[in-house]
């Protein structure tokens, strides 16, 4: 078949904002995730905390959407959602997680790949009542990824626990609601360069440490 669009295959953009050597790279993942996670904040990134978590689901079928980074742990990193969501019930089925970060500004991403396990119930509780009370109130009423008739029925629930918290500052966490942590077996650092001949420096978890490879682009 001929290539229908041809405005859309002759998109292209020479990568030439900067290069990515053995050498420079930090012997632990997490530490030069930080680092790339540092300049993309610096440069000011739209989101530079937006992921995109795939996860696998009935019949082995992948899906994805973009969820925000809230936490870099030692040993991992941290988002919190509604456990009874579409990718809640995937991740209690399939633990294999993987993560993809892309900064445009910085020609940069960053691939994981590793296992899900929910964060300690202390940790849910602290994040969720910093968040503000209409986002806590929004969780609550929110049934994620289940179908709903209609968007007035979403806001006359919103409406009813506004009425009903609106004398207190503290909205209880919801059971169903909290933090994941993935811990990472595989981590990839891609750096855009001229001529598509791009940067790409793998981790690869070993038992305790982690293999470094330079993998063709």
């Amino acid at each position: 078949m001929a290539i229908e669009h041809k405005d859309i295959a002759a998109i292209r953009q020479d990568y030439a904002l900067g290069n990515l050597c053995e050498s420079e790279v930090s012997n632990d993942p997490l530490v030069q995730f930080e680092r790339w996670f540092n300049e993309a904040v610096h440069s000011e990134v739209l989101e530079p905390n937006a992921m995109v978590l795939s996860t696998v689901g009935e019949f082995s079928l992948p899906s994805s959407r973009i969820v925000l980074l809230k936490d870099l742990k030692e040993n991992g990193f941290s988002f919190f959602t509604n456990f009874n969501s579409r990718k809640g019930t995937e991740m209690d089925a399939n633990p294999h997680v993987a993560v993809l970060f892309f900064w445009p500004e910085l020609q940069r991403q960053v691939r994981i790949e590793g296992l899900i396990e929910k964060l300690p119930i202390e940790d849910s509780d602290e994040y969720f009542q910093s968040r503000p009370k209409g986002s806590r109130i929004g969780a609550i009423a929110s049934p994620q990824s289940d179908t709903i008739p209609n968007r007035t029925f979403l806001e006359e629930r919103v409406a009813g626990l506004t009425e009903e918290f609106k004398d207190q500052e503290q909205v209880p966490r919801p059971e169903f609601w909290g933090g994941y942590l993935i811990k990472p077996l595989y981590m990839e650092f891609w750096q855009g360069r001229s001529s598509r001949l791009h940067d790409r420096i793998a981790f690869q978890k070993v038992s305790d440490s982690w293999k470094i490879t330079r993998l063709a682009p």
